[in-house]
C-alpha cells in the first residue's frame, strides 16, 4: 500500500504516506464548494507534474555533475468546466547551475520524460517553460 486516505468531513482528506507517516492534506477548493484551505486533488496533480519533472533534471544533473538547488517552479492549473477536469497545467521552471546549453538540453529533455508527465491524459495540455538564470 501506498498511502491511505480519510475524509474528515467538510471536503477535506487526509493522505497519510504508509512508509515514511508524511500526511498531505487537501480541501475541495472555492470553486467547488470548498473552502480552498489546502491544496485540492487537481492542484495536487499539477504540483505533482512539477515535483517529477524537477526531480527527475536533479537525477539527471546529477549524472552531469551539475547543482541545481534553489530551482523553483511556478504551477498554474487551468481547469475546464465540462466536464470538470484538468484542462492544462503552466509550469515555469526558474533553474540555476548550468550555463553549458548541452547540459541545459538534457536536463529539459529529461523532465519531459518523467513518469508524471508520461502518465497525464493527452488532453491535458502540458505549458512548459525553462527559464535558465
Amino acid at each position: 500500500m501506498t498511502s491511505k486516505v480519510t475524509y474528515l468531513g467538510g471536503l477535506r482528506t487526509s493522505s497519510i504516506h504508509v512508509s515514511s507517516g508524511s500526511e498531505i492534506m487537501s480541501d475541495a477548493p472555492l470553486d467547488n464548494n470548498g473552502k480552498g484551505e489546502a491544496f485540492s486533488p487537481t492542484d495536487t496533480v499539477a504540483n505533482a507534474l512539477a515535483s517529477c519533472m524537477m526531480t527527475i533534471m536533479g537525477i539527471k544533473a546529477g549524472d552531469l555533475s551539475v547543482e541545481m538547488a534553489g530551482t523553483t517552479a511556478e504551477v498554474t492549473k487551468i481547469m475546464n468546466a465540462e466536464p470538470r477536469r484538468i484542462g492544462a497545467i503552466e509550469i515555469i521552471f526558474n533553474l540555476v547551475g548550468t550555463n553549458d546549453p548541452k547540459n541545459r538540453a538534457i536536463l529539459e529533455r529529461a523532465a519531459l520524460t518523467c513518469p508524471v508527465f508520461l502518465s497525464l491524459h493527452l488532453d491535458i495540455e502540458k505549458r512548459i517553460s525553462f527559464n535558465w538564470k
